[in-house]
């Protein structure tokens, strides 16, 4: 073979590499976040490496910032998680617990919703967003922290939520 055939045949190659390369991109779409202050944190590591391939029903889509996630359908990130965003201070908002635990609900945005961890550091965020497409079916906040758990689990607990009953000691009947 010439040096002129086998420079053509690798270039060929090359190219054909290359077209593959971007076909494979193209069917996987990347979803561009940017880190939260603590990523780094070796317990968002654990984290990330433990989020679930289906969150609620949607796929995993590939992130492009450490310590992130992403779920939807078709390229359309329908949830987003940060693991290392700023533990959050005492707050009235809703506070559940799921399975062990305790996230804080900010409805202040309805149809989107920010669910973060309290009382573990570093912190994890999840956004919600709950506007429904096209006649699609609406999806359970709840169903996302029961998909989310076990890997934010990997952080432990430092502190917890507490009500008005926990404070004062009583029972309250809501009035």
């Amino acid at each position: 073979m010439s040096m002129t055939a086998r420079t053509l045949a690798r270039t060929a190659t090359a190219i054909a590499t290359v077209a593959g390369a971007l076909a494979l991109t193209a069917c996987s779409p990347t979803v561009t976040l940017t880190a939260a202050p603590e990523a780094n944190d070796p317990a968002c590591a654990e984290v990330t490496v433990r989020l679930p391939e289906s969150v609620s029903g949607f796929p995993r889509i590939q992130t492009d910032a450490q310590a992130t996630g992403a779920w939807g359908d078709d390229g359309d990130a329908r949830i987003l998680l940060h693991c290392g965003v700023p533990e959050l201070a005492p707050t009235t908002d809703r506070c559940v617990d799921v399975d062990g635990i305790d996230w804080v609900i900010d409805e202040s945005e309805a149809p989107y919703y920010r669910l973060t961890t309290y009382g573990r550091s570093p912190a994890v965020e999840v956004y919600l967003d709950g506007d429904t497409k096209d006649g699609e079916e609406p999806f359970s906040s709840t169903a996302v922290i029961v998909d989310l758990n076990s890997a934010v689990g990997q952080i432990p607990a430092t502190g917890g939520c507490v009500g008005a009953e926990d404070l004062f000691g009583t029972e309250t009947d809501g009035s």
